[in-house]
């Protein structure tokens, strides 16, 4: 059955999950020495170059995201990506007890975006999307 909403909600979820990987990546370019600073001391090889990539990544991947286009290898691929992100980054059982529940919260956060990737990947970007063209 297809229908109005049907049709506008894919679009829907595309922006909202667009502007997490856009928002990210705004920020690594805006505050980029101080996230290769974190990353540096999170234990990152060449933090520089990694936070470069990822924000690439982010940027691409968000607006391929927004624009609906190869949106099922761009949901699998930043799913990919969120893989060691959120481990790495996000281990909540690694770090002391007063950041256990805002890391997790991270964790938890990126554990859902993944989610949203996997419906992405599964089921495409649908309507108004240059998939659909």
């Amino acid at each position: 059955m297809s229908n109005s909403t049907n049709s506008i909600t894919p679009l829907m979820g595309r922006i909202l999950l667009s502007v997490i990987f856009l928002t990210s990546a705004l920020f690594k370019i805006t505050f980029y020495s101080h996230m290769v600073a974190y990353a540096t001391a999170k234990g990152v090889p060449m933090a520089g170059v990694g936070v470069a990539v990822a924000g690439v990544i982010e940027v691409l991947g968000g607006l391929a995201i927004l624009a609906g286009f190869q949106a099922r290898i761009v949901g699998w691929l930043l799913f990919l990506y969120l893989i060691p992100t959120t481990l790495f980054f996000h281990n909540f059982w690694g770090v002391a007890a007063a950041e256990q529940q805002n890391t997790m919260i991270h964790f938890l956060k990126n554990l859902g975006i993944m989610g949203g990737l996997l419906l992405l990947a599964a089921n495409g970007a649908g309507a108004y999307s240059v998939d659909a063209s």
